[in-house]
């Protein structure tokens, strides 16, 4: 199996998945995935405002 051939999920189910629950960490409660944690930042400008890019992460443990 080559790993340069498998998507990101598939990846992280094969190899960082079973990685992390040998760890001692409980999938269901204390791990989540692909989750955005910020809202991103605003950005100013005179009187007008805008969001920038939330910020993302692929787990949270």
């Amino acid at each position: 199996m080559n790993k340069k051939d498998l998507s990101e999920r598939d990846i992280c189910s094969k190899f960082i998945n079973p990685a992390i629950e040998k760890a001692g960490w409980n999938m269901k409660k204390q791990v989540r995935e692909e989750v955005f944690f910020t809202d991103g930042r605003i950005i100013v400008q005179g009187k007008l405002y805008t969001r920038g890019k939330s910020k993302r992460a692929d787990y949270i443990l």
